[in-house]
């Protein structure tokens, strides 16, 4: 960081000693001035002092503030620095990166640690100056007087000495308390994604609690951090001041003694009072150093982080034809220019299985007969690209999150917008695409987001697309048209589409039935229907529907939830077992079931806080009670979680 700096560094470092030791020799200049101008009576040489005086005066003002703007540009280029290092480390981790390191940790990074790291190179300039500062002032005083010269010299660093017993308990207690800051961050945030979920399954006030005794946490671990920074901010002031009381008072003495002028002993005093400032420079440098080391550590160990992958030293090369992605682990064969859909009878296993192909996880995956392990990742991601409902809409104008690379004009991104039936969100926004989208894209609803995301993709065009449940969170009418616009979308080109949605399998050219991680049966969504009933199983839900009905009769949610032991998500939220973000994945479909099942909310309300992710809002859009909703529902207890295709009833 520094040596990037290098420039702004040194000019301030050279500034900053110029600047400190002006100060150091003015009261020198002014003593003289007394015993020369005043003392002796000669006008001419008080003139020559005084001029030496203001030169002293001006050389200081000029070099303290080109000091200040060098040192606040190598305070922004530090700080923003780490900020540029952090992003890109993060984008070179990709997806490992939550895997290692919390959401809090690198929220810490970017706001609280690179003000640290920058406030340490910005101390730099003036420490340098101080110490000099210092070492000038104790070699005047050593000419002057030996005694005030050793006070000062042996002084010193017995001041140092005392702020640094000072420092390491600093240190270890911010360390502490900057761990439990990045916990407590990555608590808000998780909260915060789950925050209607909590409310609707009655959550909220156990991960109320847990917020609540970790904030209580945080503010103990603050105060361990203010009782040892109380201490050194009062030592800042109490030792240097007791350095100049006893300064002065020896160049008193000697002054009554005759053993100095009385021009010598305003020096001293002016001695005595500018020390005050570089010994407090140099407990600054000390505290702000501590504070940068520790910043620095937690940057470091993000730098530490390798990828999952590394590209071969030889990387193969692929032909520019489209080719076959095989994954030789279940034996799917996704074959070029063809719309294939992959049934599994768990989405688990159907997850693993786009992980692999898009290189997520190290797997026998090859591609055109190549193994993916061969090629740089690069090429993999520029080929494939798979698209779940775990991506991000991030802030900005929507046309940028729908085209990242700036790279398709406007019929490209209508076109996929209409394939992906969201053009109709388009148009309701004030100004189009040109709308700025809020962080994550919370104004949207999860089926809008999940609609703007599969645009988003369709805009990409790669060579090949895997989509991991497109349709989750829309209603039947939406999938339907979606269903019916995604092969002409991808025409020419190679898609997988994992789902269980018989509107999405019926349209596909080919269809992958996958048991226990391996592909058992292939054919079109009519063949599999008619010739396996595994299949028809898992797609159509009848046994599931037929199990559901008969622990509805006998169990609330409440209940259903207590008996399988956290099977939608909350027993093991409550236990703290699981995150809310997982929590949230696993209840995704059921946000208002519980409030339903009180009776507190109507099922249209339900219907609209899950974006439609039981399927029914086209069906659903009217009042009508629990026990019609059920019965419509063939009594499924945890329908809309198997609606989603995320567990049997």
């Amino acid at each position: 960081m520094a040596a990037r700096n290098k420039g702004p560094l040194i000019g301030g470092v050279l500034l900053g000693i110029v600047w400190m030791v002006s100060q150091a020799l003015m009261p020198a200049a002014i003593g003289k001035a007394i015993d020369v101008g005043v003392t002796d009576r000669d006008l001419d040489g008080l003139v020559t002092w005084g001029l030496v005086l203001l030169g002293l005066g001006l050389l200081q003002a000029t070099a303290g503030t080109v000091r200040h703007r060098l040192a606040v540009h190598v305070w922004l280029a530090g700080a923003y620095r780490t900020v540029q290092i952090t992003v890109r480390q993060a984008n070179r981790l990709g997806a490992a990166l939550p895997k290692r390191l919390s959401t809090g940790e690198m929220v810490s990074i970017g706001t609280s640690d690179m003000d640290q790291i920058g406030g340490a190179l910005d101390i730099t300039a003036r420490g340098s100056g101080a110490v000099v500062a210092i070492a000038v002032v104790a070699v005047i005083l050593l000419s002057t007087s030996m005694p005030l010269g050793l006070v000062v010299v042996l002084g010193v660093p017995v001041l140092v000495l005392i702020v640094s017993v000072l420092i390491r308990p600093l240190h270890r207690r911010q360390q502490a308390y900057r761990d439990q800051q990045g916990r407590l961050t990555t608590r808000a945030g998780d909260i915060v994604t789950g925050l209607r979920v909590l409310r609707g399954v009655g959550g909220e006030p156990v991960f109320s609690d847990r917020y609540r005794t970790e904030s209580q946490r945080l503010r103990a671990e603050g105060v361990r951090v203010a009782r040892v920074d109380s201490l050194l901010e009062a030592a800042q002031i109490l030792l240097p001041g007791s350095f100049v009381a006893l300064v002065t008072w020896l160049g008193a003495r000697f002054a009554l003694q005759g053993d100095i002028t009385a021009g010598q002993l305003v020096a001293f005093y002016g001695y005595a009072a500018f020390l005050i400032t570089p010994l407090r420079t140099l407990t600054e440098v000390l505290n702000k150093y501590t504070r940068g080391y520790v910043a620095a550590r937690r940057v470091v160990r993000l730098l530490g982080l390798t990828p999952e992958f590394t590209d071969p030293a030889e990387p193969a090369q692929l032909p520019e034809r489209p080719g076959e992605l095989v994954d030789l682990e279940s034996g799917l064969v996704v074959r070029p220019g063809w719309l294939t859909a992959l049934a599994s009878t768990t989405p688990e296993e159907a997850v693993a299985v786009a992980d692999r192909l898009g290189r997520y996880v190290d797997a026998d995956v090859t591609l055109h007969g190549v193994p993916l392990r061969d090629l740089t990742l690069d090429t993999v991601r520029e080929r494939i690209l798979v698209a779940d409902n775990d991506a991000r809409l991030f802030a900005g104008p929507l046309r940028t999150e729908l085209d990242p690379r700036d790279s398709a004009d406007d019929a490209t991104i209508h076109a996929a917008l209409t394939a992906a039936s969201a053009t109709d969100i388009v148009e309701a926004l004030p100004d189009g695409l040109a709308t700025m989208v809020a962080e994550r894209g919370r104004e949207f609803s999860g089926g809008q987001q999940q609609r703007l995301r599969l645009a988003r993709a369709l805009v990409v065009d790669p060579e090949i697309l895997v989509l991991v449940e497109p349709t989750s969170a829309v209603d039947a009418h939406t999938e339907a048209r979606i269903a019916d616009r995604l092969g002409e979308a991808r025409r020419g080109r190679t898609t997988l589409v994992c789902t269980t949605s018989p509107l999405l399998l019926g349209r596909a050219d080919r269809v992958v039935f996958l048991e226990d991680g391996k592909v058992v049966a292939e054919g079109t969504h009519t063949e599999l229907l008619a010739t396996e009933p595994r299949y028809a199983a898992t797609v159509t839900r009848e046994e599931s529907a037929e199990e559901g009905a008969e622990e509805t009769v006998e169990v609330s949610v409440s209940e259903f939830v207590e008996q399988t032991d956290g099977a939608v998500g909350h027993a093991d939220a409550d236990r703290g077992e699981v995150s809310v973000s997982e929590f949230v994945e696993r209840t995704d479909g059921a946000v208002g079931h519980a409030d339903a099942d009180r009776g507190e909310v109507s099922v249209s309300e339900f219907v609209e806080r899950t974006g439609g992710a039981v399927g029914h809002a086209d069906t659903d859009r009217r009042e009508v009670s629990v026990s019609e909703f059920v019965e419509r529902t063939d009594g499924s207890v945890a329908h809309a979680d198997a609606d989603r295709r995320e567990v049997s009833a």
